[in-house]
């Protein structure tokens, strides 16, 4: 039975990515860093079929002693300060998790069994200010927040380390990916939980940022498909993993609001306070070479995806609603 180690596993990606793996008949085992309150929820299904251990990518002798326990065949790095907004605000704790992370995660396989495939989640934020459209794997990066220079430095020690050490290193370069299990502070969720707020009148408007800014938004579900197709192949190699259609967050809104029969711009606010200080304005994948090799492509279209999210976050807080009337 092959052994995975995936960190991040409490999170949008890593519960996906643990339940592929499980019903492949992996024995999953994932990284938590120590929390007074861990949040445990999107695992919550599969919680008694994974082993957790404790651990944390600031901590190099805590990710050796995971993996000298654990013997993985396969290691997930999906940890990360992933929030753009907040690496503007953090940026050194950013780069300390999100980009050393991964080198001292990197370092531990090199000394511990460099037999292990490792697979880094980089981001199309790496791409930033756009050189070429679409984006591909031989796109020039140019970063513009401190989460998008931290995944670059991510990608790159698992470049180096591939080549200098000879292991079985690659990362996906996945574009913007979402479901119903992702955080609240992301723009895509937060759109349709101030949908379904409105909707069952727990709210009347919703603030957001720019609304002109473009996205490549896929399925989360259908992208760790392509994550887990990387680390079966004969040759570690990088991919681009995206749909190839944009979108902008005007149009996600009004896919979301027209859902659920309301008019957005009676509802949406836009506040300069949600601008970020650099803004990524045009992302578009080109997922050609991972259609070729990896044999992926996407299945959930864009305003499935919409409607998914609405649906999930309407079912979640009708709930709250009823309990809410029963008190009153």
């Amino acid at each position: 039975m092959k052994r995975a180690l995936v960190t991040g596993i409490t999170g949008q990606d890593g519960s996906y990515l643990a339940e592929l793996l499980l019903a492949k008949g992996y024995a999953v085992h994932g990284l938590v860093r120590r929390t007074s309150t861990p949040n445990l929820e999107r695992i919550q299904g599969i919680l008694s079929r994974v082993t957790l251990h404790p651990g944390d990518l600031l901590d190099g002798g805590s990710l050796a002693a995971v993996l000298g326990k654990v013997r993985p065949h396969e290691v997930y790095n999906l940890a990360a300060q992933s929030f753009v907004p907040a690496s503007f605000s953090q940026p050194l704790f950013t780069g300390d998790v999100t980009a050393l992370g991964a080198a001292r995660l990197l370092e531990a396989i090199r000394q511990r069994d460099p037999g292990i495939r490792f697979y880094q989640a980089s981001s199309s934020e790496m791409f930033g200010k756009i050189r070429e459209t679409p984006q591909r794997e031989t796109t020039p990066f140019h970063p513009r927040s401190p989460y998008g220079v931290a995944k670059v430095y991510g990608h790159w020690i698992a470049v180096n380390y591939r080549e200098s050490y000879g292991l079985f290193a690659c990362s996906g370069i996945l574009f913007n990916h979402e479901s119903p299990r992702r955080g609240l502070e992301f723009v895509t969720r937060k759109i349709t939980d101030g949908v379904a707020r409105i909707r069952l009148g727990l709210a009347r408007t919703l603030e957001l940022g720019n609304l002109d800014a473009q996205r490549d938004w896929g399925f989360a579900g259908d992208y760790v498909e392509a994550i887990w197709r990387m680390l079966q192949q004969k040759e570690p190699r990088d991919f681009v993993i995206a749909t190839g259609q944009s979108h902008s967050v005007r149009e996600f809104v009004e896919k979301a609001f027209a859902h659920v029969g309301l008019d957005w711009r009676k509802h949406v606010v836009v506040s300069k306070r949600f601008f970020r200080p650099a803004e990524v304005d045009y992302l578009v994948g080109d997922a050609a070479k991972a259609r070729r090799l990896l044999k992926w492509k996407p299945r959930v279209e864009f305003e499935d995806l919409v409607r998914m999210m609405v649906d999930a976050d309407l079912a979640r807080l009708g709930g709250k609603r009823i309990e809410r009337a029963r008190r009153a």
